[in-house]
């Protein structure tokens, strides 16, 4: 991991097409603006996470319907 420092209204750039600005910096809290091609997704760490654990919950619940549905049409 490589680890900055950055001030306010300071930047990183990685590669030719992002851009990452502290925008500010308050009491325990820093808030960062993100440059990128519209086609990269910027998620939030605790937001992706949230976002993979309701996609496995819901590919739980789909096998379930499916196994039930196919138990249900082998018993015909």
């Amino acid at each position: 991991m490589l680890i900055l420092s950055r001030k306010e209204e300071e930047s990183i750039v990685i590669g030719d097409e992002i851009v990452i600005k502290v925008v500010s910096i308050d009491k325990g809290s820093v808030k960062l603006g993100f440059e990128a091609p519209p086609h990269m997704l910027i998620l939030r760490e605790e937001l992706k996470k949230a976002v993979a654990d309701e996609n496995l919950k819901a590919s739980a619940q789909s096998d379930e319907i499916a196994l039930t549905s196919l138990s249900q049409k082998l018993k015909k």
